[in-house]
Order: structure tokens, then C-alpha cells, then sequence
């Protein structure tokens, strides 16, 4: 990873350590400083090269799907998936262990269509044995929504039991990859997977603008018809990408500029398997010092991903979380509040242009910082283990 180029904080910029945006390279920044003509035909190559390349990113079975860009953000996507590839008529099991898969049922609810939710809590992820139960019991559901890192938490789901349980009932499988995609192997195919959602601004590393949405080719054939909204509507993006070479609507064109260049420094990299395995050891070397200061993470080892590690506020008096925030983002690194509803808790995320030197440096700050509050002991309070213990049985 030496050769890999990574922004220094004393230089003017912050790392950002959340689940996106991200901290991206000075190439991918100076992608965008060129502008471009929508309807031009170097930008209609730019996108078919763009779709082509992450369909490359499938692995076996790739040729049956196809990929459509979406302007906007994440959510965008999710609620454009679920409105284009759920009929009128269907009805969604959404598997939510998070704020995301929440989300997800409210979108549900927006567009007025049937869903029921398996809510896990903040611990624990849905199980193939939950879905295969719930499939059985309720035979008017037609489609698995699945999150693929449920970034509330940090949680790592495992879709390849929640996928084989969707197939053995004969539903439709949906992901929300937004935070997984690029770093962590999804092979769709393999999965039975008829479509999910991922975001420029993720593993990738690319900025904030657009998130695209991976298909079957039959599902995408098949839905024409189907979406509540003109802008979110998939399958027609994908008739008129297809026609023309263009987005229907105006589309960001610095930032497929820039992700453009984001895919090309992730192929160099070494694709899924070398971005991961970054991603992993940042996650590793920052769990293992944060845990030497005496912090605890929410989750057991076994369900951490390498995307994003959720901590216990510490239950010391003199620890502040604003505070705790304000020091460390005057060393340098921007971290994520909690997103629990239970206990106290702050995240930081572990993607973006950074490696394990970096994640050092986040140990050492955030020791800096609690000897600057006064805090003798960064352990939780004993409530937060206690809750954890009996939420995760």
C-alpha cells in the first residue's frame, strides 16, 4: 500500500471517517475540474464506459444484469429500486437490524405498498432461519429487502443465507449494498440477487452525486410500468440510456468525471479483494487500539465489517461527545455521531483514501483528546454492556 497516496490532515484536509462521503484522492478531486456537455458524445461514452466497468465488478454470471445510473443520493436509489421492481401489487420483507432498514419501510409506506419488517434491533443480524420462517408464515410476500453493511450500527449482514432462504421460497431478493459494494464480494448471480443499490460516494471512493442501480436485465424488462415517481422510475433510465447514451435528466457530470477516475485507482488497487482487505486491516489496527484505551464496540468481533466500528460513549463524567468531536477534528479527523437509540455511542468509519499509518494516528488523537477532557477511564457504562448482553442473546 505504499504507493497508494494518502492526503495528510497538516496539509488542510480532514480525513473523513464515515461511511461516506469519504476521504478521496487529489487525483479523483482533479477529475472534476474539467466541465462537460450532457448531451455531448464523449460524455455518452463516459457513462457506457462507466455502467461497463462496475457490471466487470460481478463476477460469474455479470452478463445477465445491467446497470443504471441514479442521480441523487443513496436513498434515492434504494427508493427507486423498491418502486420500479416491487409491483402495486407486491409485498416487501424488509430486514432491518438499523436506521437504514427503517428507512427502508418508510419508503415502503410513501409508496403505498405492502411491507412487513423484521426488526432486529442494533446487535444482531437477520438470519436465513428468520427469513425461511417468515416466508413460510406470510406467502403473499413477494420480494427480501436485505441491507448489505447496515452503517447505524457497523453491522456486516449475511446475505448469502438470507439469499438462499429468498430463493428456496421463491422471492425476489433486493440489496441495499450502498455501503458494502466494492469492497466487499457481491456476486448477485450467485445469489439469485434480482437487483441492488450501490452509491458513488462509498467504497469506491468516489464523491457524492449519483448511486446506480444493478439489475437483471429481465427484472428491468419486466418493470415497465411499475414506478410511482417520473425521476425514479429505473427502467425508463435504463430504455433511454440504452437508445440514446444519455440520462434522461441532467446528470452530475464532474462527479462521473471523478468516479470515473475512482474506478480506474480501484482496478490498480487490485479490485474488491485488495479494497478490502485495506478496509479490513484500518478496521483492525482501529479497533485494537481504541480497545487498549479502553473502549468497547458495540458489536461482537464476529459482526464488525470493515466499513464503519460503532463505540460506547464512556461512561466517565467528563467525557463529552461535541467536545470528543471538536478535538478530534482539530487533529485532523472528522468521526460520525452515534445513531443508536439506546445507548451512547460514536462511529468511525474506516473507508475512504486511508490506510493503517492513518488509523495509528486516529488511536493516538483519540488519546490525546480524553487526556485534554480529563477522562480517566474511556469504558463504558456498565447499562451499555448490560443492554448489549441481553440484546444480543
Amino acid at each position: 500500500m505504499d504507493n497508494v497516496p494518502f492526503p495528510a490532515p497538516e496539509l488542510g484536509e480532514p480525513y473523513l471517517l464515515t461511511p461516506g462521503p469519504l476521504t478521496t484522492s487529489f487525483e479523483v478531486k482533479q477529475a472534476m475540474l474539467k466541465d462537460w456537455g450532457s448531451w455531448d458524445d464523449d460524455f455518452r461514452a463516459m457513462t457506457q464506459v462507466m455502467r461497463k466497468k462496475l457490471i466487470r465488478l460481478l463476477g460469474d454470471g455479470a452478463e445477465a444484469y445491467d446497470c443504471v445510473p441514479i442521480q441523487g443520493s443513496g436513498s434515492y436509489c434504494v427508493e427507486a429500486m423498491l418502486g420500479t421492481f416491487v409491483p402495486k401489487d407486491g409485498k416487501v420483507l424488509v430486514l432491518a437490524n438499523g436506521a437504514y432498514g427503517q428507512r427502508a419501510a418508510s419508503t415502503m409506506d410513501y409508496l403505498g405498498r405492502a411491507r412487513v419488517v423484521l426488526d432486529k434491533g442494533d446487535y444482531l443480524p437477520p438470519r436465513g432461519a428468520d427469513v425461511a420462517r417468515i416466508l413460510a408464515d406470510d406467502p403473499e410476500i413477494t420480494h427480501v429487502l436485505a441491507i448489505h453493511c447496515e452503517t447505524s450500527s457497523g453491522i456486516l449482514n449475511p446475505v448469502e443465507e438470507i439469499a438462499e432462504a429468498t430463493k428456496a421460497a421463491g422471492c425476489k431478493l433486493l440489496i441495499d449494498s450502498m455501503s458494502a459494494f466494492g469492497a466487499i464480494p457481491l456476486e448477485p448471480a450467485k445469489l439469485g440477487c434480482a437487483a441492488f443499490v450501490s452509491s458513488a460516494n462509498k467504497c469506491i471512493e468516489g464523491v457524492p452525486g449519483f448511486g446506480f442501480v444493478i439489475a437483471l436485465t429481465s427484472e428491468l424488462e419486466a418493470a415497465k410500468g411499475n414506478s410511482h415517481s417520473l425521476s425514479l422510475d429505473v427502467e425508463a433510465q435504463w430504455t433511454t440510456m440504452n437508445k440514446t447514451g444519455q440520462w434522461r435528466f441532467t446528470p452530475p457530470t464532474h462527479v462521473v468525471a471523478a468516479f470515473l477516475e475512482a474506478l480506474g485507482q480501484h482496478e490498480s488497487e487490485g479490485g474488491v479483494p485488495a479494497r478490502g482487505a485495506r478496509y479490513i486491516r484500518n478496521r483492525d489496527v482501529l479497533v485494537d487500539g481504541m480497545r487498549e484505551l479502553g473502549f468497547e464496540t458495540l458489536l461482537a468481533d464476529r459482526w464488525l465489517s470493515p466499513i464503519i466500528v460503532t463505540f460506547f460513549c464512556p461512561a466517565d463524567p467528563a467525557f463529552e461527545f461535541n467536545r470528543f468531536y471538536e478535538l478530534m477534528k482539530g487533529r485532523g479527523f472528522i468521526i460520525y455521531p452515534g445513531k443508536l437509540t439506546v445507548v451512547d455511542s460514536f462511529r468511525v468509519g474506516c473507508i475512504g483514501r486511508m490506510d493503517e499509518h492513518v488509523m495509528r494516528r486516529v488511536v493516538d488523537a483519540a488519546k490525546e483528546a480524553l487526556s485534554q477532557m480529563g477522562v480517566a477511564s474511556a469504558s463504558p457504562p456498565d447499562a451499555a454492556l448490560e443492554e448489549r448482553k441481553k440484546l444480543a442473546t
